[in-house]
């Protein structure tokens, strides 16, 4: 069985967003409007005061955080 490499990285690379709240850094990539995927470090979940009950939650800081970038140009939208 041949594993076929995951290119989708290669258009769009991940970049840095800090939440405008807490300060945490993650890493995103928005493949379009709707769709956003989040790479949290360990330094950015301990930061993240939404988290302390739910680690798997989304917060909405941060989302809002990463929206402003998006708008202000700083992410990318792959599919514009």
């Amino acid at each position: 069985m041949t594993v076929r490499p995951d290119n989708r990285l290669a258009d769009a690379p991940m970049q840095p967003v800090q939440c405008g709240r807490c300060a945490g850094r993650v890493l995103v990539r928005k493949s379009s409007w709707e769709q956003t995927s989040i790479q949290w470090s360990e330094e950015a979940m301990d930061a993240c005061p939404n988290l302390v009950t739910d680690r798997y939650e989304t917060c909405p800081d941060l989302r809002a955080s990463i929206q402003q970038a998006t708008l202000d140009g700083l992410v990318k939208v792959v599919d514009e």
